[in-house]
């Protein structure tokens, strides 16, 4: 291999030091596997729900059986789950707009949405946009304190699990029940949405069991377990999911048509060995936030904090830093790896982004991958790891890479 001896007996060195934090990680995911083997049993999933739909795809029991498999997962009474949603972002549009009406108020509690979600809030001004469509938005974050002012005014208040490009903690379970019970007592009325994005299967509870109206997320993270092609879910109270899927389809129609082309067998082995999957990222994250910052570098969250979704942040500080990461990491996929990568604009990005993603499914961020923009302070966000072995050799050898321009 690539990896010097020396940085692999530092490899091993920091695996026995890391034991009870991997210890952790698996008990959390025989819990999640239990939960999942509960919810797949509890709709009596037959080989013959498997089948291919095409068309309207009037009658699928086997996409019934999906929603109601991935409804009793993520703690809610009903769910979209097809593969017409190409992305998480897709999903939070989709909801948006069929929760909000022209003069509401859109308001974010956990600061500024991920860039993808600036254009369809119209923060960035793009056509289509929910600021077109007359929907208001405010925002603010949780933990400074709640502007009780915009939440008695909300209409939807949505959580962001994730740090998204940010150098912060993401959000707990812990943190969200408090803070959904605190929107709650202010406005009633109000629905919570939560953007569950890189969280699934982290920690033993999801977002629906801690009082979220609204969980959404993709397939090519960590709901879908590496296997799923394409695809997003949104789950969540059945009223609320019947106005969705009208802009799913079409109004009078909602979720009772979708082909599922062949898919249902794919998304529902996904989502099966997804609690696997994502232990071993997890793993594989807190490896490389041990290694990371015993070499010096600030990193977020640090091997022994609380995980509460995939992303592990890496700050260079310097752009050749963060190219050589990602280059490193590009190099040691199973898919292109031989790609020379650099930054570029990229649909729904403010800004030029480098990422590096040789994996099987375009764009999964549940297989090793990592991203960032190209703006100081230069933070590598690392997520995903299939094999928990996949991240751990992958880390050592970039850290072997940068290392040696260190001292230019």
């Amino acid at each position: 291999m690539m990896i010097e001896k020396e940085l692999l007996d530092l490899g091993r060195k920091v695996e026995l030091e890391l034991k009870p934090y991997f210890e952790s990680v698996d008990l959390i995911r025989e819990k999640n596997f239990l939960k999942v083997l509960d919810a797949f049993q509890s709709v009596k999933l037959h080989d013959s729900d498997l089948n291919y739909t095409s068309g309207y795809g009037y009658n699928d029991i086997g996409r019934e059986k999906v929603e109601s498999i991935f409804a009793k997962i993520f703690g809610g009474a009903d769910a979209i789950v097809r593969p017409q949603i190409i992305s998480g972002t897709h999903a939070i549009s989709l909801t948006l707009f069929g929760l909000l009406k022209p003069g509401d108020l859109l308001v974010y509690a956990s600061g500024a949405p991920y860039e993808t979600g600036e254009g369809i809030i119209g923060i960035r001004d793009v056509p289509g946009s929910l600021k077109e469509f007359g929907v208001h938005y405010g925002e603010f974050n949780f933990r400074d304190g709640f502007n009780e002012d915009l939440i008695r005014k909300a209409r939807v208040v949505v959580f962001q699990r994730s740090k998204g490009y940010t150098f912060t903690d993401s959000i707990s379970m812990d943190e969200l029940e408090k803070a959904i019970k605190v929107v709650n007592t202010i406005n009633p009325n109000a629905i919570v949405m939560v953007d569950n994005c890189y969280g699934e299967f982290v920690e033993e509870r999801e977002p629906g069991d801690v009082g979220a109206d609204i969980v959404v997320g993709s397939l090519i993270k960590n709901a879908g377990g590496g296997i799923a092609l394409t695809g997003g879910y949104i789950v969540g109270n059945k009223d609320l999911i019947q106005r969705i899927a009208t802009r799913l389809t079409a109004p009078g129609v909602g979720k009772e048509i979708g082909p599922m082309l062949g898919l249902t067998r794919n998304i529902l082995q996904g989502i099966f060995f997804a609690p696997l999957v994502v232990s071993n990222a997890l793993r594989g994250a807190i490896f490389a936030s041990k290694i990371f910052e015993d070499a010096g570098f600030e990193v977020k969250p640090r091997y022994f904090e609380k995980r509460t979704d995939i992303v592990q942040a890496i700050k260079f500080g310097r752009v050749d830093m963060l190219i050589k990461f990602a280059q490193t990491i590009q190099s040691f996929s199973p898919v292109d790896s031989d790609a020379e990568i650099e930054s570029a604009p990229l649909p729904g990005y403010g800004n030029k982004i480098i990422m590096a993603a040789g994996t099987f499914v375009q764009g999964s961020s549940i297989e090793l991958s990592c991203d960032a923009p190209i703006v100081p302070p230069y933070i590598g966000y690392l997520q995903g790891g299939i094999y928990y072995e996949h991240t751990k050799y992958a880390s050592l050898l970039a850290l072997q890479e940068i290392l040696k321009i260190s001292k230019k």
